[in-house]
């Protein structure tokens, strides 16, 4: 499996093209993983289960950067590699995956942060 977007939350995109409404999550909460979350946004999870609300900047160039910091207080010695993007702080619908830049080794009792997170769409017709 690659990290990209749900099968769901891609066909509601592109139903925007057949004139069909799309309900935005009312909040993007992004979850922590130690590979790839597979096709259904479950698989290698960390063991950190929290789920930060993202904020994000507005859309500029095709890409939106996140505007808030999101810290998680690690419980176990993992190594980050993926994150989750979800449509609820627990529960709720996957929405798309990515693997991080670089892999963040942690241990109990580190503080896991995201300082910087970038989303694009690309390429933009030029």
């Amino acid at each position: 499996m690659t990290a990209g977007l749900a099968t769901a939350h891609a066909h509601a995109v592109l139903n925007l093209y057949r004139g069909t409404n799309y309900t935005a999550p009312a909040g993007v909460f992004i979850k922590l993983h130690t590979g790839d979350p597979g096709a259904n946004g479950t698989s290698n999870a960390s063991a950190v289960t929290t789920r930060n609300q993202a904020t994000w900047s507005a859309p500029s160039a095709g890409s939106m950067a996140i505007s808030s910091l999101s810290s998680w207080n690690m419980t176990t010695t993992e190594t980050i590699t993926h994150v989750s993007f979800w449509d609820a702080s627990s529960g709720g619908n996957f929405l798309q995956s990515a693997a991080l830049s670089a892999s963040k080794p942690v241990s109990n009792g580190d503080t896991f942060s995201l300082n910087t997170l970038t989303l694009n769409q690309s390429p933009i017709a030029a």
